[in-house]
Parts: C-alpha cells; structure tokens; sequence
C-alpha cells in the first residue's frame, strides 16, 4: 500500500472521529481526545517522510482547525473555562506557506511538541487533586518549606557555632584563671607549660581535622546526591523507582489486558534504562522524537528504537488496539534495543 493511499485512509478515519466527538459537551476529556487526534495525525504526517501527498495533508489540517477552533470554552469543576487555540492556526498557516521541505519539517515537529505538552499539561490537571483556594496553597508551600533539605543552611551553621562555643568551653576548662603568681622562675615555667600545651592541644586538633574531615564531608557530598523524581513523556518517577520497576508494571498491565498501557509503561522504562546508561538525557520537556533522535549516531540501537517509537505512537497516540503479538513484538524490540545500546 503506498504512502498516498495511507495518508488518505489516516485523513478519513481522523475525519470520521472528529465529527463524533463534537456532538459532545466541551469537557477536560473532550478536549484531551481531540487534541490526542490532532497530534497522532501530526505525527503520522512526520514518520512518512515522502510528504508527497497535499491533498491528504490540507485535509487533515482543515479537520484539526475544525477540532481544535481558535477560541473556544471548556467545563471545568462546574465552571467555564475560556481556552485559546490561535497559536496552532497560526502555525498551520506558517507551515503552509513555508516553501522547503527542512523549514516545513521543522515546523512541524513544533507543531508536534507543542500539542503533545498540552496533552501532558492536560492529563496532570485530570491526575491532581485541583487546590481549589489560596489558603490551602499556602499550607502546601509551607510544608514543603519545613522539609529538611530547605533548612539544611540553618542546621549546620548552628551546629558549627555549637561546636565552636563547646571547643571554647573545654578551653577554658584547661586553663582556668588563677591569681597572679609571685615573679620568679616558677611564673615562668607556668607560662611555658601553658604555652606548650596550648600548642599540643592545637596540634592534636590540627590533626584530627586532617585525618576525619576528608571522610566527613565526602560522606556529606555522597547524601547531596540523591536522585530527585523525575517526569518522563508526563508519567512522574520516584527517585527509587527502577527500569526494572517499570518493566515489571508493564508486564502486570499486559497479564490484566491492558496492553497500550503497557506498551507506553514499557517505552518509558527502555528510556529509563537508557537515561541510566548514560546514552540520552532524560528531561521533563522532551518528547519521544527527541529521544529517538539523541541515538541516531548509534546505529543498532537507532534502528531498534525507531520501531519501538513508532508502535508506541500508533497504539498511544493514534489509540490503535494493541493485541497480543504487538505486545510480544514490543517486548522482543526492549530486549533487542538493549542489547544494542551495549555495543559502542
């Protein structure tokens, strides 16, 4: 089937979904699917990368302008919430009148990351509890503010000033005053005594300093290095939380039938395990196509990747049923793209 024909029957069925979903009220999740169809149409429109066909591709513009109009109101928690869509006409009509094929791509693909970041803005207002006042705001402010890394500064300039006032304390002990001695040679033995053990007490701090601090404040650099949580294409990450971890849930999700979550929960823990080994940067901001395109330059992996990119995008995205030889598939490409991230 070539690539005109796909695009055509892409156009048809995100047509046929668009007039469904506005017989709808304007809600969060009414929203949310229409820009989840815009963006796998966008998509779609990026991993063919002929673009030859304009005549599928106006069309498919026009249906995005229809589902996403420039101004429109949404219902939320009982009230109306006025959203602004002119950005995107602005930049479908940017891209439109771009003339080469690089400019054109590259419009695209912000296209792309821009709708995509709504969604993800989109499913942590449906996953948050929504403070509703400012009071309650404050509260939270305040009870991160008590957290014991904001107010590590204070904690240990008190416990240097502790200490000090402890060293001076012991000091003092050691040499308590006494009343003025008779002149003589006993005065000056006393005055050398006090000075040489001042100097041995000196000394001996010197070295304790010496041979403990190193340890101590690398053990103390050690605890500063903790890994924060992490937000990976929208999904949070607690600091412990492992490749593994994630896999694990991917296989509880495809044993219970869900098998797109898994997928997208499976996808999400190849670029943890990648982020581990150092090959891509994970950042809250980045895409999937930002992630695929920091392995380009390692070949194996790249092409391993690229399928699993894109059977996660068709089944995420563009809500294709996966069924079980998908998630089979996707499982055996994990395994491989791993393998392939070893090799230099």
């Amino acid at each position: 089937m070539s690539t005109r024909t796909l695009l055509k029957i892409a156009c048809a069925v995100f047509i046929c979904g668009g007039s469904l979903i506005r017989v709808s009220a304007a809600t969060l999740d009414d929203y949310r699917n229409r820009l989840s169809r815009s963006l796998s149409a966008i998509q779609q429109l990026q991993i063919d990368e002929s673009k030859g066909d304009r005549s599928a591709e106006t069309a498919i513009f026009a249906q995005i302008r229809s589902e996403l109009p420039p101004h429109e109101n949404l219902v939320l928690s009982g009230q109306t919430v006025a959203v602004d869509n002119t950005w995107l006409h602005d930049a479908l009509n940017d891209y439109e009148k771009a003339k080469g094929d690089r400019e054109r791509a590259d419009l695209l693909k912000g296209i792309g990351e821009y709708v995509l970041a709504i969604v993800q803005r989109v499913d942590e207002l449906n996953r948050s509890d929504g403070i509703a006042d400012k009071d309650e705001s404050k509260a939270r402010l305040a009870e991160i503010l008590r957290r014991p890394e904001y107010n590590q500064s204070a904690a240990e300039g008190s416990a240097l000033q502790r200490l000090w006032e402890a060293f001076i304390r012991w000091l003092s002990k050691l040499f308590p005053r006494r009343k003025p001695l008779q002149p003589g040679n006993v005065q000056s033995l006393s005055r050398i005594a006090q000075v040489a053990v001042i100097g041995l007490s000196l000394a001996l701090i010197a070295f304790l300093i010496w041979k403990f601090a190193p340890r101590y404040f690398r053990n103390r650099g050690k605890k500063k290095k903790k890994r924060a949580a992490r937000i990976v294409l929208g999904e949070r990450l607690e600091p412990d939380q492992t490749a593994s971890d994630l896999l694990e849930q991917a296989e509880t999700l495809a044993r219970s039938g869900d098998l797109r979550a898994a997928i997208r929960k499976a996808y999400i823990a190849l670029l943890c395990e990648l982020g581990d080994r150092k090959i891509i940067s994970l950042a809250q901001h980045k895409t999937n196509r930002d992630y695929l395109a920091a392995v380009r330059k390692r070949a194996p992996l790249f092409s391993s990747m690229k399928l699993l990119t894109n059977s996660f995008e068709l089944h995420w995205y563009g809500f294709v049923p996966a069924e079980e030889n998908d998630w089979q598939a996707f499982r055996d490409g994990y395994q491989q793209a791993l393998s392939a991230g070893q090799a230099r």
